[in-house]
């Protein structure tokens, strides 16, 4: 399937010459991915006849000057979203990331792991990082309990506000948001390098019902990619809206009114279900743009 890349220029044909860390966004769809199975709506119409995609929500960490990198999310997509990664760094790194983040258990962030196993890659020792209920649910629930007898992954405990160094530059730190938590508790990830603060919160409720005050989390960090799940509450006709709960990208600006440009311009936003036009549609982005927001897009170097 030919991959979409949203306007982005591809300019990694020197990326060696990047001494800092940096990310690169793997995927920037919600965990069904784009287009979406069974859609016949226009939203999915072209990308099905164009045989477009977009992968699902994936960020890769980088780091040229050990030639390290992670990534955030395993998803359904992960094997694509390999070789994506490789293509763009022209193959100048590992196949496989020296470590895997991942927010919780929901299909689109952890199902990847699968082809780690023997029926696929039969991967040995890859790092994954979750917090302790995703870690015992990987260790007790099979499939994923195979690949932890058959060593195909190393699993890594996280704890709530902690920090995890993966140089000695570069680290993550985890805290965990409100989301609807079935079989684990949801993370957030906020990557620290040497010179730049990213916030990683792909999936939340809505913000006022996290301890935290989301304006306060954009104003410590460089660049913030935010759950833009939904555009607005009337996307899904006939779906009680209250049992997907997330905040709608016009709650979140409105969150940031009356804000400074400069602030309003960290936020990206991520994660979209096929229905939310600023995942699809040029007119819809270019207005979020220009009111001083931006949207994530796939192959973006961040």
């Amino acid at each position: 399937m030919k991959q979409l890349i949203l306007t982005v220029s591809i300019f990694f044909s020197s990326v060696s010459l990047y001494a800092q860390p940096y990310l690169l966004v793997l995927g920037t769809a919600q965990d069904g991915g784009y287009p979406h199975m069974g859609c016949k709506k226009e939203c999915c119409t072209k990308a099905w006849n164009n045989q477009e995609k977009i992968f699902v929500v994936s960020l890769a960490l980088v780091n040229p000057d050990t030639k390290q990198w992670w990534l955030f999310e395993a998803t359904p997509d992960i094997k694509e979203q390999l070789h994506y990664f490789a293509e763009l760094t022209n193959h100048e790194y590992k196949y496989l990331p020296d470590g895997i983040f991942i927010t919780h258990a929901h299909m689109g962030h952890y199902t990847g792991l699968m082809q780690l196993g023997r029926e696929a890659l039969g991967a040995k020792g890859v790092n994954v990082y979750a917090l302790p209920k995703l870690k015992h649910y990987l260790e007790t629930n099979g499939p994923w309990s195979q690949l932890v007898t058959l060593k195909n992954i190393e699993l890594h405990e996280l704890s709530n506000n902690s920090l995890t160094g993966l140089t000695k530059d570069i680290k993550v730190k985890t805290f965990t948001v409100p989301h609807r938590d079935e079989y684990s508790e949801t993370a957030g990830f906020k990557i620290i390098t040497q010179n730049k603060k990213y916030l990683f919160i792909p999936d939340i409720n809505k913000w006022d019902v996290w301890q935290k005050d989301i304006r306060t989390e954009v104003q410590q960090v460089d660049i913030a990619l935010l759950d833009a799940t939904f555009h607005k509450s009337d996307e899904l006709p006939g779906v009680r809206m209250d049992e997907v709960p997330h905040p709608y990208v016009v709650e979140t600006m409105q969150k940031f009114t009356g804000r400074s440009d400069e602030e309003k311009a960290k936020i990206h936003f991520i994660h979209m279900n096929h229905t939310n036009p600023l995942l699809w549609n040029d007119t819809a982005r270019t207005e979020l743009i220009k009111s001083g927001y931006k949207v994530a897009l796939q192959g973006m170097k961040l």
